[in-house]
């Protein structure tokens, strides 16, 4: 009965997702709005027992590894070369900005109303990651073509590397001054590479049997093989060996999408993506409905000034730093506007985040509820309020492809030249 309400969820998001667009407005609103209403805190159609559910996690980190594919396939080694220093460059400066605008404006506030200053850095740390699956969604409903969209591609990976750093690092810091417990730093690097080698033993058996050019089936039968047995190594390893750090199994799926991505003809990587198209669209709306499901759209009634600061501030951090980066790289015009503007979906990165915060704090409850209530509320607002933005920020940089099919070959975006 479980999987049978799953499926009716993922089948009524999928047409609220159809009714959105409609109305000019990202098909992703709908799959969220629909998981967030009938998602544990509303309707109840997916209860708080089948999120918890072990099968149904297993299901995620599926499609977690699999939508992975999206940016790994956009990770050419010989394409993205000359691009290489302004994206990491810009990676950095909005990451890192975000952290240090958010911390400071926090610690301004707090210094006033006497909350420990460390507290402020658990708000930057947890501000500094950007959510990719609402991006991604985007980039494929509307075809988006051109430089905004090949320098999000690649950040988004870079972004969560440093979003691992930077958080547990902090969250350290956080964990001495409050005797909690705390992943110990000489995790971090288990932490980002890992999850890439995990995916790329797959990645380099995969590509080579796709060089024998297998047709559509077989094509996608070793795709599907090559996630699953991701999923599963990842998953022993989550469980079994590493059990007091989380993995990123995006990452994974990005890392073996890359190493076959690189081992085949382009032409090849451009029909395979057409062919996986189908099994994406799957993928992201399932990750879509399960970052709206733990949503509690009461919270907007009970946010606070916290919330508003904080939304308030991540923005600008995103939005300067990209800015930033993008103007002192030379990058394009368009780069320099707008690439900002599609970097401020949050949520899920933000609701794990938080959680391991609130686990460090727990010696200090006063602290935690300031943390929880403050973020979960930003969750709600933010990501409805995101997601309009960053549709926006395509269509202003020009890059909304309007009357073609998703993922043609030709319809791709432009791979960084």
């Amino acid at each position: 009965m479980m999987l049978l309400r799953w499926i009716l969820v993922l089948v009524i998001a999928f047409f609220a997702g159809k009714l959105i667009s409609k109305l000019k407005m990202p098909a992703i609103l709908g799959w969220l709005i629909a998981g967030m209403l009938l998602g544990p805190h509303a309707a109840g159609l997916m209860p708080q027992s089948l999120l918890d559910a072990s099968w149904y996690k297993i299901c995620i980190t599926w499609m977690q590894c699999a939508f992975g594919l999206m940016l790994g396939t956009e990770l050419v080694w010989s394409k993205i070369g000359s691009y290489g220093k302004a994206l990491i460059v810009t990676t950095l400066t909005q990451s890192l900005g975000t952290f240090l605008i958010v911390s400071a404006v926090f610690a301004a506030v707090f210094t006033v109303q006497g909350v420990p200053l460390f507290l402020a850095l658990a708000f930057g740390g947890i501000a500094l990651a950007t959510a990719p699956a609402p991006a991604l969604s985007i980039v494929q409903e509307f075809h988006t073509k051109g430089p905004v969209t090949d320098t999000l591609l690649p950040m988004a990976v870079l972004d969560d590397i440093v979003g691992i750093v930077v958080f547990f690092s902090v969250n350290s810091y956080i964990a001495s001054r409050v005797s909690g417990g705390a992943v110990p730093l000489s995790m971090i690097p288990v932490m980002i590479l890992l999850p890439i080698a995990i995916g790329a033993v797959p990645g380099i058996a995969a590509g080579l049997l796709l060089k024998k050019r297998p047709g559509k089936a077989g094509t996608l039968a070793i795709l599907i093989a090559g996630i699953t047995a991701t999923a599963a190594i990842g998953l022993y390893f989550n469980t079994r060996v590493f059990t007091n750090i989380t993995l990123n199994y995006m990452l994974m799926g990005v890392s073996f999408s890359a190493v076959f991505s690189n081992m085949i003809p382009e032409e090849k990587l451009s029909q395979l993506v057409t062919w996986f198209n189908p099994i994406l669209t799957v993928a992201l709306v399932t990750a879509i409905v399960d970052l709206g499901a733990p949503l509690n759209y009461h919270l907007i009634l009970g946010a606070g000034a916290y919330t508003f600061i904080y939304i308030a501030a991540r923005a600008f951090g995103k939005y300067s730093g990209a800015r930033f980066g993008a103007t002192v790289t030379k990058m394009p015009q368009t780069v320099r506007k707008y690439l900002g503007l599609t970097l401020l979906p949050h949520s899920g990165v933000s609701l794990v985040f938080t959680g391991i915060a609130c686990q460090t704090l727990s010696a200090r409850p006063e602290l935690a509820s300031i943390v929880q209530g403050t973020i979960a509320a930003a969750a709600v607002i933010n990501e409805i309020i995101a997601v309009i933005v960053a549709k926006r920020g395509f269509a202003l940089a020009g890059e909304i492809t309007a009357g073609t099919s998703a993922m043609r070959p030709e319809n791709r975006p432009a791979q960084m030249v």
